[in-house]
């Protein structure tokens, strides 16, 4: 009897609100290399951080409920997702 793998997923995340200066990336990289996730998070121009999640689409979606409180200091006004392609490097990374 052999087990199938999760099916894997990649989305884009855009997180809004008060997410810069609030530790939102570093938290985002423990709680996504907690999950086991690749990809990676960056702060954008505009205020906005932004995620790479791929892996399995359970962990995905704990992942982006995490995303909607993240750290204690942040302030998340909403999400929004897009599917992407997987990232090319393994693991978890800030950029």
């Amino acid at each position: 009897m052999s087990q199938t793998e999760p099916s894997k997923i990649s989305v884009r995340v855009v997180v809004h609100g008060r997410v810069q200066g609030v530790w939102y990336r570093s938290w985002t990289q423990k709680e996504a290399t907690r999950l086991g996730l690749s990809g990676s998070v960056r702060n954008c121009s505009d205020g906005t951080v932004e995620a790479i999640f791929s892996g399995p689409e359970s962990e995905i979606d704990a992942m982006l409920a995490a995303c909607l409180n993240g750290p204690p200091l942040a302030s998340v006004k909403r999400i929004t997702t897009t599917e992407t392609d997987a990232p090319a490097e393994p693991g978890f990374h800030s950029r």
